[in-house]
This record gives C-alpha cells, sequence and structure tokens, in this order.
C-alpha cells in the first residue's frame, strides 16, 4: 500500500491501522496539545495584568492584540448599534438565525435535568435540586469568521437554564465593529450584554472583572489556543464548560455513500482557518479512501477559504486510514476522541453503540455535521485536543447549579447516630459526634 498519495500540490497520506500494529503516521496525528507553550505564557502574562490593572490592562491587549484602541466605556455594544445591526440583518438571515434558536431552546429544555426525591428508611426526603447561575459569561470567537451560530449554541443554552444576566464578548478588530449578524443572533439568543473584546483580554476581564464589567460566575464557548489557555487558567476564579480548540472530525465509512459526501465533511472542519483543524477519515476499503482522496482536491479547488485548507494539509491535517475492518475502525476513532464524528455505514445506529469518546455523533448519511454546528439543537461548543475523552459538549446544566439536600426525621437521625459517631471518633472529630448526639440528650 502506498503511504502517501500527490494530488496535485496537495500531499495527504493514506496509511493502514490496526489494534494489533503500531503506525507511527497514526499516533503522530492522535497526538495534539490543548496547551501550547506560547499560549500559556501569554494568557499568564495578560491575565496577571488584568487582575492587577483591570480596565486599563484590558484596553491595552484589546489595541495590542486586535488592533482597537478603546476607552473602557466603548467596550460595551450599545442598544442604538444593536437596533442598528438588527436593521441592516435580511429577512432570510433572521429567518434562520430565529429557526436555529426555536430548535437548539427545544433541545435545551428537553435536556435539562429534572430534580428527585427519594424516602428515607424513617420516613425522611433525600434528593437533588437545581438552581440556575445568576451571572455567567460567553465567549464567541471572531478571527477569519464570526461565528453568529456560537450565539445560538451558547446564549440559548443559558437562557433555557433561567440566567438572568448573560455576558457575551467577541472581538471586533481594527475597526471596532461587530458583524451584525453575529449581534442579531446575540440579541435574539438572550444575551443581556455585549462586549467588542476578545482573546485572552475578554476571559481575563469576565474572570476577575472590572470597574467597566463585573465578574461572572462561569465561562463557557470556544476559542483559539490562547483563549482555551485563559479559560484554564482562570479555573477557581470562574467555573469554566471544557477545552475547546481547534476544530475536529472524523467519518467513519464502509463505502455505502458517495465520496464527495465524505470529502465535503472533512472539508466542513479543515476551512475554521487556525490551520490546526484536525479530519481523520477511516473506512475498511483502500479504494474508497482513493476516491474520497481524489475529491478532497477537487472540491478543495472550487472553495473560497480554500488556501486556509491547504495550511491544513501542509501540516498533516488531514489523514486518511484504511482498517481491516469496521470494528478496528471505530477503535480508531475511540482512541482519537474526536470534537465531531460522522457514522456513515449501513448499520450506523447499531455502530454508535460502540462509541466512547467523542464529543457529538452524526448518524447516517443524512446528518452532516454542518446540521450540528448551525440547526439540529445540541450545541456545537464540544471538547477538541482529545478531551472528549474527559469531558462532555455544552449543555443547559453547565449553567446551573446541582444542589443535593436531606431532610432527616427524628427516627432517621437516631437510627443513623452510632455510624456518625463511629466516623467522628476514627477521625478525631468529636464536634462532629456531638452535633448529632446532643439532640437526643
Amino acid at each position: 500500500m502506498k503511504e502517501k498519495l500527490k494530488v496535485g500540490e496537495i500531499m495527504i497520506r493514506i496509511t493502514e491501522w490496526s489494534t494489533k500494529k503500531r503506525n507511527a503516521y497514526v499516533t503522530r496525528f492522535l497526538e495534539r496539545s490543548a496547551f501550547p507553550e506560547e499560549a500559556e505564557k501569554a494568557a499568564s502574562n495578560v491575565l496577571a495584568d488584568i487582575r492587577a490593572r483591570g480596565d486599563i490592562a484590558v484596553a491595552e491587549a484589546v489595541e495590542k492584540f486586535e488592533g482597537a484602541k478603546l476607552a473602557p466605556r466603548n467596550f460595551r455594544v450599545t442598544d442604538k448599534e444593536l437596533a442598528l445591526a438588527e436593521e441592516s440583518v435580511s429577512p432570510a438571515i433572521k429567518r434562520a438565525v430565529r429557526d436555529a434558536y426555536k430548535r437548539v431552546m427545544a433541545f435545551s429544555k428537553a435536556s435539562l435535568r429534572k430534580g428527585w426525591s427519594m424516602k428515607s428508611p424513617r420516613g425522611g426526603k433525600l434528593g437533588e435540586f437545581y438552581s440556575p447561575m445568576d451571572r455567567v459569561g460567553v465567549y464567541i470567537p471572531g478571527g477569519t469568521a464570526p461565528l453568529a451560530s456560537t450565539s445560538v449554541m451558547t446564549v440559548t443554552l443559558a437562557k433555557a437554564a433561567g440566567v438572568k444576566e448573560i455576558v457575551a464578548c467577541t472581538p471586533a478588530g481594527k475597526t471596532g465593529i461587530i458583524n451584525p449578524v453575529l449581534l442579531y443572533a446575540l440579541k435574539y439568543a438572550g444575551a443581556t450584554e455585549i462586549y467588542r473584546v476578545g482573546g485572552i483580554q475578554a476571559i481575563g476581564m469576565m474572570a476577575f472583572g472590572t470597574k467597566t464589567v463585573a465578574k461572572v460566575q462561569k465561562i463557557a464557548g470556544p476559542g483559539n489556543a490562547f483563549v482555551t489557555a485563559a479559560k484554564r487558567q482562570v479555573y477557581g476564579y470562574v467555573g469554566i464548560d471544557q477545552v475547546a480548540g481547534p476544530s475536529e472530525i472524523a467519518v467513519l465509512s464502509d463505502g455505502s455513500v458517495p465520496a464527495k459526501w465524505v470529502a465535503a465533511d472533512l472539508l466542513s472542519q479543515a476551512e475554521h482557518g487556525s490551520g490546526w483543524e484536525k479530519s481523520l477519515f477511516v473506512t475498511d476499503k483502500y479504494e474508497f479512501a482513493e476516491e474520497v482522496l481524489e475529491e478532497l482536491k477537487s472540491q478543495t479547488e472550487t472553495l473560497s477559504r480554500k488556501d486556509l485548507i491547504k495550511r491544513v494539509f501542509d501540516r498533516d491535517g488531514v489523514l486518511l486510514v484504511v482498517t481491516k475492518d469496521i470494528k478496528d475502525g471505530l477503535e480508531l476513532v475511540n482512541r482519537f476522541a474526536p470534537e465531531h464524528f460522522e457514522i456513515m455505514c449501513e448499520d450506523s445506529l447499531s455502530l454508535m453503540k460502540g462509541v466512547r469518546s467523542a464529543g457529538a455523533v452524526f448518524v447516517g448519511p443524512w446528518t452532516p455535521e454542518s446540521a450540528g454546528d448551525f440547526v439540529a439543537g445540541p450545541s456545537h461548543v464540544l471538547p477538541t485536543g482529545g478531551a472528549a475523552n474527559m469531558f462532555n459538549g455544552l449543555t443547559p446544566d453547565d449553567f446551573r447549579r446541582r444542589h443535593s439536600f436531606v431532610a432527616f426525621t427524628q427516627g432517621d437521625l437516631k437510627e443513623t447516630a452510632p455510624t456518625i459517631e463511629a466516623f467522628a471518633k476514627v477521625e478525631g472529630l468529636d464536634a462532629h459526634g456531638r452535633a448529632a448526639t446532643i439532640r437526643f440528650e
């Protein structure tokens, strides 16, 4: 088998893999760092400055990294700007935003965990209940594309959870002007405050608070490596949702769908723009892998962001792997732990039962990942960099607090008092024991 095929100016590797044989190319592809050293250092410096100097440090960081010279009083987007943005958005785009919001809100409400209770042995009650956070922050990436859809996929969930104050931060670039569709989507989804601040400085501003912006309780939303590093470093000052960096996709197919569909889905994530995206295709048919490779080449040349996609190719961010069977292919994808996982096989629903590590799963030939990005219902804010092994995608419950409760009767406490006393004695905590026994003296 050829280890690498050249198609025009694009070099894409086709290789073999099995659970019994190590493959260096595959191993390198699976390994990726969520926290590059450069991003960690930059985040540490900027965050420390914001903690020390507040708004002034935020303004200086905005000028340095985003190119806009803004006074703190101009951080926040005004009601007038929001009204003008709404006027400039076409009816067709407004309908799309409303459609996505409606579907995401419906899914969010259905997914909310319900409080519950059970009886204790002597007539008391135990259980759990939930309360919304008071003030949360969401980060909406700007960069090479204004991600209006992320407005819906974050703010809507916080609103469904019942959060009253929803702060949104997004970069505005040198002009200081935010894309009107993004602003319309933020407002429609329920953001109560919107700031034209991006990058590390946005995370620091929300996490620590300044004279201009009150601190939040939790920060959610995707971002580049610098935003991701900043979120990790403010954990503890605020809650965070997960690690979400450059986009990833894995597609598993037995050749039962057209190769052009597979190629289109792989390219949908490679076009995001950082150059560090990952697209993995796994099949049990070598000839099908060759067809997909040819489609990758031909389709890339037709896309407006082909130069950005080619950066991913140049960094070996697209890999085609042939396994002995689909079962082995599924195991490879589980080890990759991708942000997005498409299963396009004849028995896709059955294969889904074997998924262990993936942010979101897209099942069958009629479920492209882009449906999940824009409209299906679940949030598209998902763990990347292998973090799907330990994190879940964003849900409304990320914006709520879980409370356990215990309501003992006298009989419950009397029955458990000996156990309480025993633990108190072992741990040398006699006041703990007395808190139970004193009630029966």
